[in-house]
């Protein structure tokens, strides 16, 4: 019968190259219709299969599963699935087959649709998707491993900070509590030195006064720096009211007071220049006045300290100069950070590391910076720039250059 046979049923399957055996059988198991790919996997023409029992092409054991199981169970239920059994290919060995078949009725007659794997390909396939199964639970099991211990760490990671957080608040109040209900007494004992200083005392007296006044000038200046670092830690900095001031009389001011609070010690200023500057007056003091003491605790113990004040083309610069023991080059990239302190012999006047942290953020309300060199030979220098203004700036909104390099 030809493969052209139009009295046979029509069915799409049934394609020339398919990845698996397509046949069509009658009930006894004739060949109607073969694809090529079965063709070649037992070594016969398609004209050779043609109208040719399949039968034919079985092993003696798969001819007697033919006639005791598959004819049967086609005829009972219709259909039979993934059955094992092996065709004799043309030159002789056997090709083992994976088979799927279902019945099917036609006006011709009643056909058998077989669909075959190759078992070995079969096998292959399966063993190739169970391992490719196995790898990807065996990467999930991972990445939910993975994702575990990483949400752990977040978790942990997350209560760690809230409690540093916590604590970095306490600490923040805790120090503008502290240093801002400090003001108040020292006040009072400076005001009742200074009474006390207005009558006669004898030597020892007057000695003792002096160093009342000096404690309590130091501890007003750490109640200022505290008060200051706690504003810029909870984040609204320092604050610097700008207003035209005399900047050669404002540093001799502020020097003379500083001579007050360290007697003994030569505080020279020199002055070069003239212009206008707008600056808050306070914060200059405290600027001053923390540089001045960071030189005094950092310098030779009876060495005088030179501050400048300086008028230059395109910025108006303080400095404030020492002789003594250099600092260490490995302190000088962190030394405007808080808490960082050097080494000196002058442990009266240690502090707790605010003052120059202090001084850069003054620095900073001024649009300017802070900047320090120093060597055995030439000393320490701190140099603040601050940028001078345009000469065609008057009044309200005047607007800084840029600072000098």
């Amino acid at each position: 019968m030809s493969a052209d046979n139009e009295s046979l049923p029509s069915t799409d399957i049934l394609f020339d190259d398919a990845a698996c055996g397509l046949l069509l059988t009658d009930e006894t198991g004739v060949i109607k219709r073969v694809n090529l790919t079965f063709c070649r996997w037992i070594g016969y023409s398609r004209e050779e299969l043609l109208d040719r029992q399949i039968q034919t092409l079985m092993s003696p054991q798969a001819r007697t599963f033919h006639q005791t199981h598959w004819a049967p169970l086609m005829r009972i239920q219709g259909s039979i699935a993934d059955v094992k059994f092996d065709l004799v290919h043309r030159e002789g060995h056997s090709v083992s087959m994976m088979l799927n078949a279902i019945r099917c009725e036609h006006s011709s007659g009643i056909f058998h649709e077989l669909t075959m794997f190759k078992a070995q390909d079969r096998h292959r396939y399966e063993r190739e998707l169970l391992n490719a199964r196995m790898l990807a639970e065996q990467h999930l099991a991972k990445i939910l491993k993975a994702q575990h211990l990483q949400d752990e760490a977040q978790g942990k990671l997350q209560i760690t900070y809230a409690a540093a957080e916590d604590r970095a608040l306490f600490a923040e109040q805790m120090i503008g509590i502290v240093s801002h209900d400090l003001r108040n007494p020292l006040a009072a004992i400076k005001m009742a030195a200074n009474l006390l200083g207005r009558k006669e005392l004898d030597t020892k007296s007057i000695q003792t006064l002096g160093h009342i006044t000096h404690s309590v000038d130091r501890a007003q200046r750490l109640v200022a720096d505290l008060l200051d670092f706690t504003l810029i830690q909870v984040g609204r900095g320092i604050a610097a009211t700008l207003k035209p001031v005399d900047l050669h009389e404002l540093v001799a001011g502020c020097l003379e007071e500083l001579r007050l609070a360290f007697p003994g010690h030569e505080l020279i200023h020199e002055r070069f220049g003239q212009g206008e500057f707008n600056a808050d007056s306070d914060r200059l003091y405290q600027l001053i006045g923390n540089l001045v003491a960071n030189a005094m605790a950092y310098g030779e113990a009876d060495g005088g300290v030179t501050v400048t004040s300086r008028f230059e083309d395109q910025a108006i610069i303080i400095t404030v100069h020492n002789f003594g023991t250099p600092l260490p080059p490995e302190l000088l990239a962190n030394l405007f950070e808080p808490m960082i302190r050097g080494s000196h012999d002058n442990a009266g006047l240690r502090s707790i590391g605010l003052g120059l942290f202090i001084v850069r953020e003054i620095a900073i309300a001024h649009s300017g910076n802070v900047t320090v060199t120093s060597s055995r030979d030439a000393g320490t220098t701190f140099t603040v720039t601050f940028p001078r203004l345009r000469s065609t700036d008057q009044g309200e909104g005047l607007e800084p250059t840029e600072p000098a390099p």
